[in-house]
């Protein structure tokens, strides 16, 4: 398994989906061999020393072996070892190439359209390197080579699922790189413990503090370990939980909105009302009636 190269073509109908596939392989580079292969079409074939800027986006992600990995107006340079997966970017300048006496082996995905520039402008995979480790994950590997198989088939719709392959690959890469840290087993544990004690006490008037108490470990510490593994603080986590419980009764139950309120410990029926439309976009009153519309 030496090499595994497609360039695909979309059509318009395959536009409309909002995600496109251009290219998607894989290749292993021996040690001391010219880097990249000449086989690269000239769309994609780049001088490692003068670089390239392409016009989509692509994930690599290396598997075995070292290089480095050279990108943006500054050519800020990162190792790039086993496990970590590279984001090129439209417009931007890049280059990489595996150590000479490394070698290393790569899979590649490139892809294009509305929903990635969507979730790119919404600030995700903005303001950091553009490397993310993320370990050697075998279901990463499943994903690459399943587009592959995919590519080689060319089947009515072969689009369509290339893109939710790709959604899904970016989704691992963003939660692998997130949770990487985690390697206190110990600590992970009690993130846990204190999710479900926030969840059998949706109903009563805890704090963090309370919490962190409970878990024998400093309140900051808890908070700043919390926010890291989940991506919210411990407190906005707990208020998300009591969202979740005010929507069931409002969907399920006859309860007034002032008992609501109470019965999940808010201050008042007035400060219940303004957290949920700041959150729904809607009132309590309003949230029921859509449901009872839809029901």
């Amino acid at each position: 398994m030496h090499k595994n190269v497609n360039y695909l073509i979309c059509n318009e109908e395959d536009d409309l989906w909002g995600l496109t596939v251009t290219t998607v392989g894989h290749q292993e580079i021996k040690s001391n061999e010219k880097y990249p292969p000449l086989s690269h079409p000239s769309g994609y074939f780049f001088n490692v020393e003068k670089g390239r800027i392409l016009n989509e986006f692509q994930l690599l992600y290396i598997t075995n072996g070292n290089g480095v990995f050279t990108f943006g107006n500054n050519k800020q340079s990162e190792l790039i070892s086993e496990g970590k997966m590279f984001f090129l970017m439209p417009g931007v300048w890049h280059t990489y190439q595996p150590l000479e006496n490394s070698g290393w082996k790569e899979y590649w995905i490139g892809f294009k359209g509305t929903i990635i520039e969507k979730i790119v402008s919404e600030g995700f995979f903005l303001n950091r390197p553009p490397v993310f480790n993320i370990g050697f994950n075998e279901r990463i590997i499943d994903l690459y080579m399943k587009a592959i198989e995919i590519a080689n088939e060319e089947r009515a719709g072969y689009q369509q699922a290339l893109a939710g392959i790709v959604m899904h690959i970016l989704g691992l890469m963003y939660y692998r790189d997130k949770t990487r840290g985690f390697e206190n087993e110990d600590l992970i544990s009690k993130i846990n413990k204190a999710k479900v004690i926030m969840r059998e006490s949706v109903y009563k008037n805890i704090f963090a503090e309370d919490i962190a108490k409970m878990l024998n470990i400093s309140y900051s510490g808890f908070r700043r370990a919390f926010k890291e593994f989940t991506g919210t603080s411990p407190s906005k986590y707990m208020m998300e939980l009591k969202l979740n419980e005010a929507k069931l009764h409002l969907s399920t139950s006859a309860q007034s909105v002032k008992n609501i309120s109470y019965s999940l410990n808010f201050e008042n029926p007035e400060y219940f009302s303004v957290f949920f439309k700041k959150r729904t976009g809607i009132t309590p009153v309003e949230y029921r009636n859509a449901v009872e519309v839809k029901a």
